[in-house]
């Protein structure tokens, strides 16, 4: 069986990479992979994490890039390379330019397609943008369906896929977060950490919902529907958090000017706020061992916070991920600079209330999803 997987981003790289290193150990498999690339610096540092080589690198990544640009130049770059392999699966994960785009040229050349992260939904095509609509293109051409929870699954068959073209597997973020968490923790988040004066753990043992006196805030926050007012609005909570002397907010900052910007001029200078570049995959995942609190727009840390018993505070008006609010280890705040500030100070003052996010079980899988995928594709 020929398999081909395609990703873009770091977060597809991240969640394609389990997968990816069972294909290439699995006999009666050619396995190969092709990176679009649309995020070059970030997708490189997981590549060398997870120890994997790309057999064909588009390297399509521009600046300024429009996302019609961007779809152009997948399309007839990738084209070629789906005619040389001709594979009798492509696999490409999650909502991207590159997946939509891969389930298009799939179907153009009759190439079954397997879409992992399937049946996320938020009902809203404008949030998020343009993640909603390019989910929902790639289920229409999708030959097997991944759903990583039961609720996905739900999504997909009110929508008409076929039962028997959909496997709930879990999602793989939780295999790579398990690969990844056993790696030493890096020197520089040791030495950030000292310099922080947040050296020790969040709580003093693993069974205690206890805080200690200085508390990590690890803050991302980057997505589309967020530039502008709403960003600055995030800023401005996060000041407001920094006033209360017992916490230090790192905000490692997306490399995009319409994050870097407001970000910048906002928060540049302001006491116990440390502004990071975008951090690689292996020390964000120890900061997130160390925080207390995570304030996030991001679909991953949503997913791998809850394995941490991180509470996390979704800095959206919606999510494709309610199971962990469900669940009560997420829970959604908006952009709101009032509504941040008091759900955080809540979970910092109350413990009891801090104690129930940060015990709820994690719905997003056992940490077997690239096991399962492969059964099904088998």
């Amino acid at each position: 069986m020929r398999i081909l997987s395609i990703f873009g981003t770091r977060p597809e790289a991240v969640k394609m990479a389990p997968i990816v290193r069972l294909l290439a150990k699995t006999e009666g498999i050619e396995s190969r992979v092709c990176v679009t690339a649309q995020h070059r610096q970030m997708l490189d540092q997981v590549l060398n994490l997870f120890e994997i080589k790309p057999d064909y690198d588009l390297d399509l990544m521009r600046d300024d890039q429009s996302l019609a640009q961007l779809s152009a130049n997948i399309f007839t770059h990738l084209d070629p390379v789906l005619a040389d392999f001709n594979p009798d699966w492509a696999l490409a994960v999650g909502d991207t330019t590159t997946v939509v785009t891969t389930s298009l040229l799939a179907f153009y050349r009759r190439i079954k397609f397997g879409h992992v992260e399937a049946g996320l939904r938020t009902h809203n095509k404008w949030h998020p943008f343009p993640e909603e609509i390019n989910r929902r293109l790639a289920t229409v051409t999708a030959d097997l369906h991944f759903a990583p929870t039961a609720w996905s699954q739900g999504n997909l068959l009110r929508e008409g896929v076929d039962e028997k073209a959909i496997f709930v597997t879990g999602n793989t973020v939780i295999d790579a977060l398990q690969y990844v968490s056993k790696q030493a923790e890096p020197d520089d988040v040791t030495e950030l950490l000292e310099k922080l004066g947040l050296s020790n753990k969040k709580r003093e043992t693993s069974n205690s919902s206890s805080l200690v006196s200085r508390r990590l805030i690890l803050v991302t926050a980057h997505r589309r529907e967020n530039f502008g007012k709403p960003l600055e609005d995030i800023c401005q909570a996060l000041i407001e958090l920094a006033k209360r002397g017992d916490v230090e907010i790192v905000y490692p900052v997306h490399l995009n000017p319409n994050v870097q910007e407001p970000v910048h001029r906002l928060l540049k200078g302001v006491e116990h706020v440390t502004l990071l570049p975008p951090l690689d995959y292996l020390p964000l995942i120890h900061l997130m061992k160390h925080a207390t609190l995570i304030l996030t727009d991001s679909g991953g840390i949503q997913e791998e916070a809850p394995a941490f018993g991180v509470p996390t505070l979704v800095l959206r008006e919606t999510t494709e991920r309610p199971e962990g609010v469900e669940a009560g280890t997420l829970k959604l705040v908006g952009t709101a600079t009032s509504r941040i500030v008091e759900e955080a100070k809540r979970l910092l003052e109350d413990e009891s209330a801090y104690a129930k996010m940060s015990q709820a079980a994690n719905p997003y899988g056992d940490g077997h999803a690239a096991e399962k995928i492969l059964r099904a594709l088998a």
